[in-house]
C-alpha cells in the first residue's frame, strides 16, 4: 500500500499534469466527460467513506526501537540539525538586529536577546511535548478511534453523495 503523503503528492502531480494539458478547458466545453468526471469522483468518495465506516478499529502501536540513544547523543544531534539550519540563522541575523540600540552596549543587548529566545525556544518546546503526550494519549483510545473513522466516513460518505446530486449551473 502506498504511503499517504506519497499518495497525496502524487495525486497533485497528477492533476497539475492534467490541468497542464488541457484538461480543465476540455471539462468547461463538454457536458459528458464533466458528468463521467464527477461520477467518478463521487462515487470513488462515497466508497472510500463506507470503507472508513466498515473497516475495523486498530489502535496504533509505538515500535520499541532496538537501539536507544543516549540522552547526550540526542542533545548533540538536535542541537547540530537546530544550530546548522539556515532558516534559523536567517530568522535571527534579519530579526535581532531591529531591536538593538545602537547607542548602548550591543553585546549585553544580544546577550539579553538570546537568553531570551533560548527560553522561548524551550518553553515552546516543552508545550509541543505536554501537547503530544496528551494527544497520543486521546488518539490512541479506541473510542476515540471509532468517532473519528464514523465522523470521516460520514463526511466522505456525505461528500460523495452531495457531487452526485449537485446539479451543473
Amino acid at each position: 500500500m502506498i504511503p499517504l503523503n506519497i499518495a497525496v503528492t502524487l495525486g497533485d502531480s497528477t492533476a497539475l499534469i492534467l490541468s497542464l494539458v488541457g484538461l480543465g478547458a476540455l471539462l468547461a466545453e463538454s457536458a459528458i466527460w464533466f458528468l463521467v468526471l464527477k461520477w467518478i469522483g463521487g462515487l470513488s468518495l462515497l466508497l472510500l467513506g463506507i470503507r472508513l465506516l466498515f473497516s475495523g478499529i486498530r489502535v496504533p502501536t509505538i515500535e520499541n526501537r532496538e537501539q536507544v540513544l543516549s540522552r547526550r547523543k540526542l542533545f548533540l544531534n538536535t542541537y547540530l540539525v537546530t544550530a546548522l539550519n539556515p532558516k534559523g540563522i536567517i530568522f535571527l541575523v534579519a530579526f535581532l538586529p531591529q531591536f538593538i540600540n545602537t547607542d548602548a552596549n550591543s553585546q549585553a543587548q544580544l546577550w539579553v536577546l538570546a537568553i531570551t529566545f533560548v527560553c522561548l525556544a524551550a518553553l515552546n518546546a516543552a508545550f509541543y511535548d505536554l501537547f503530544a503526550g496528551k494527544a497520543r494519549q486521546i488518539l490512541s483510545s479506541s473510542r476515540t478511534q471509532s468517532m473519528l473513522k464514523v465522523g470521516g466516513g460520514t463526511l466522505l460518505s456525505g461528500a460523495g453523495l452531495w457531487a452526485l446530486t449537485a446539479r451543473q449551473t
